[in-house]
């Protein structure tokens, strides 16, 4: 039982808590703030109350018990009682699934802006005709700090046109955005939105601290001695950390420590290109980008969802392998294959809606059990070598089809190399080119006969290593029979063992 004290502070809400917050629903609500230290806190929320104690510094938490999606805006209040009473009291506050998107310039991408080059080709059309006010976001500020903060400025806003359309109003994530409204259209639930999202930042600055943990390959990035931005200086570069904003931790401290311990379903995160110089330890930074956010978040099923880069003017094909090597060792992580809609002159393609289905597809299958959803790219199962050729199988292809602008072009992105180690370009041998019945000309249509590839290259008669999208251009081409699309992968013969595949 708590006990009336005088107060000497007034009670305030964390920072989610605000008029219009979407509370996740199925699971565990933590709410929290501040009050005079000592003072008893009661909260009160769709019939529910619960009281905590304030700490000597005034902190206090409750846990709100999990609870059904509700559409309908209900008020949340804080009491804190002692030698008189303050109150707090937000509106308009729904149930459903929360959601956090996070990363750089392609998650940051808006719907819709001055930019040409950086916004969604169809944001404009598309803000103008939703009307989705259960679907809302939080599009936090673009700031740093050296250590965790439990304050931010939000403002919960609806997705209607009248919003959206607002110049004033700070526009979310395109892809955000697209994920939080198919995502509602599916589920028929409310859907929040926190985007903590940033241009040409690294995965290093979205870590927090015990990510680190337990991870002697990451030791310089655990220790790194964090400055403001006047302090830094340009000397201390290294590596992905080469400005103040990309420094280890700064941005978790200030974009997404505020939100914890909130109450979340998952994560969208794309991002990668600032660490592309350091592929091969990209892996490493994922499972800590990963175990941190669980930890801090309290949540160690939580879902992550992230999307392998797509194609530009230079490779990602060492960073695309770890990318689905992580996903492949994580079981909370699921990744979206985006090598068919990208832009070898803009590291910003404009189709974001496109990379949002196929988030929201994995999520509706892998989250909420929708087993009619196709959600998954292909991934290899087995190969082999046969007749000088890799005959290769797949998980999550029943059919296959090849799909190019010029439907005359049959090249898939793959190569051999045989044991001198020279790659050479290999052909799709089992497309399906037709005899039109009328001219008797190859009617090539994209189909391929099969479920299995047979990949050959004319020069190399003895097979040792297959690899798909190393070159330019790294586009997709090859798609299974709902139009997802195979993903960058390499074999080896002579160091994986017959049936696996190499990373």
């Amino acid at each position: 039982m708590c006990l009336a004290l005088p107060l000497s502070a007034t009670v305030r809400l964390g920072a989610p808590f605000v008029d219009g917050a979407v509370l996740q629903a199925g699971r565990p609500v933590p709410v929290w703030g501040v009050a005079a230290g000592g003072a008893c806190v009661t909260v009160s929320f769709a019939g529910q109350e619960k009281m905590a104690r304030a700490d000597a510094t005034g902190a206090w938490q409750v846990s709100l018990d999990a609870m059904e999606p509700s559409s309908e805006g209900r008020v949340l209040s804080a009491v804190e009682r002692g030698g008189g009473a303050s109150r707090i009291v937000i509106s308009d506050v729904l149930v459903g699934e929360v959601w956090v998107c996070s990363g750089q310039s392609n998650a940051e991408c808006p719907l819709w802006g001055p930019d040409p080059r950086f916004r969604d080709g169809n944001g404009a059309l598309y803000a103008m005709l939703t009307d989705m006010p259960d679907v809302r976001y939080v599009k936090t500020p673009n700031v740093m700090a050296i250590e965790p903060r439990r304050d931010v400025s939000v403002r919960w806003t609806k997705m209607t046109a009248h919003e959206l359309t607002d110049p004033k109003v700070a526009k979310p994530s395109a892809m955000g955005f697209y994920f939080a409204t198919l995502l509602a259209s599916s589920l028929h639930v409310p859907v929040g939105l926190v985007d903590s999202t940033w241009g040409g930042t690294n995965i290093d600055a979205w870590t927090p601290r015990s990510g680190y943990e337990g991870k002697p390959e990451l030791a310089v990035e655990c220790a790194w001695p964090s400055m403001t931005r006047d302090a830094w200086r340009q000397e201390m570069a290294k590596g992905p950390i080469s400005a103040a904003v990309q420094q280890p931790s700064v941005l978790w401290n200030a974009m997404v420590a505020p939100y914890v311990p909130m109450a979340v379903r998952g994560v969208i995160w794309y991002q990668g290109c600032h660490n592309n110089g350091e592929a091969l330890r990209y892996g490493s930074k994922l499972h800590a980008l990963y175990d941190g956010w669980s930890r801090e978040f309290r949540n160690p099923d939580l879902r992550f969802r992230l999307v392998q880069l797509a194609p530009y003017k230079c490779s990602w094909f060492e960073l695309q392998l770890q990318q689905a090597k992580f996903a492949a060792e994580e079981k909370n992580a699921e990744i979206a294959i985006a090598n068919d809609v990208g832009n070898l002159t803009d590291i910003h393609p404009n189709d974001k809606r496109t990379v949002a289905a196929r988030l929201v597809a994995l999520t509706l299958r892998h989250d909420y059990g929708r087993t009619d959803v196709k959600s998954d790219s292909p991934t290899l199962a087995s190969w082999r070598v046969a007749d000088g050729a890799f005959v290769l199988t797949f998980d999550h292809a029943e059919s296959w089809f090849l799909y190019h602008d010029d439907k005359g072009d049959t090249s898939t992105g793959f190569e051999i190399a045989g044991a001198d180690g020279v790659w050479h370009k290999a052909r799709l041998e089992n497309v399906d080119v037709p005899i039109h019945p009328k001219t008797g000309e190859p009617n090539f249509r994209g189909g391929v006969r099969g479920r299995e590839l047979v990949v050959r290259a004319e020069d190399v008669a003895a097979p040792k290593a297959l690899r798909y999208l190393y070159s330019h251009p790294w586009f997709g081409a090859l798609k299974n029979e709902v139009g997802l699309p195979l993903g960058a992968f390499r074999v080896d013969v002579p160091t994986t063992p017959k049936g696996k595949t190499q990373p």
